[in-house]
């Protein structure tokens, strides 16, 4: 079963990483994934048994990177001033006054989610995520030039 579906899981590694040894983790953790899981996986027929692969090994990948997702750390010299507290006090605000499923889908971007773990958690495509935030992006730079 791994053997005949390797193609789906190294494009689906593929499209989450482009480097290389990156790419081998991913592909070792989402095969050990679906190992785990062969015995719900050996019982469907090949449609949803591809399908399944795919949902198990995304997951998987998506864990993987955002356990090791790299974060840059600020200068030691660097402060914080009134200004940067107040403006980003103001975003938080803006952000509330949203409707919703816009400020959802704000709080999920600002938390790390990708377009199409949005797409899944508000009910949208992943094109539709994308052009709901480019319009509240540019909705929230206009309200705050104001």
């Amino acid at each position: 079963m791994l053997h005949r579906h390797r193609g789906l899981l190294f494009s689906l590694c593929r499209h989450y990483s482009r480097r290389g040894l990156e790419i081998d983790d991913l592909l070792q953790e989402a095969t050990l994934a679906l190992w785990r899981d062969r015995e719900r996986l050996l019982s469907l027929s090949a449609v949803p048994q591809a399908a399944l692969i795919w949902k198990i090994g995304r997951n998987k990948i998506i864990d993987c990177l955002r356990r090791e997702k790299e974060t840059e750390t600020l200068p030691e010299d660097y402060e914080v001033v009134d200004e940067d507290r107040t403006l980003l006090r103001e975003l938080h605000e803006r952000i509330a006054l949203l409707d919703e499923p816009d400020r959802t889908i704000v709080r999920l971007q600002l938390e790390g989610y990708n377009y199409v773990e949005i797409g899944d958690r508000v009910g949208m495509t992943e094109k539709n995520v994308s052009v709901r935030l480019v319009r509240i992006k540019e909705k929230l730079r206009k309200s705050m030039e104001i």
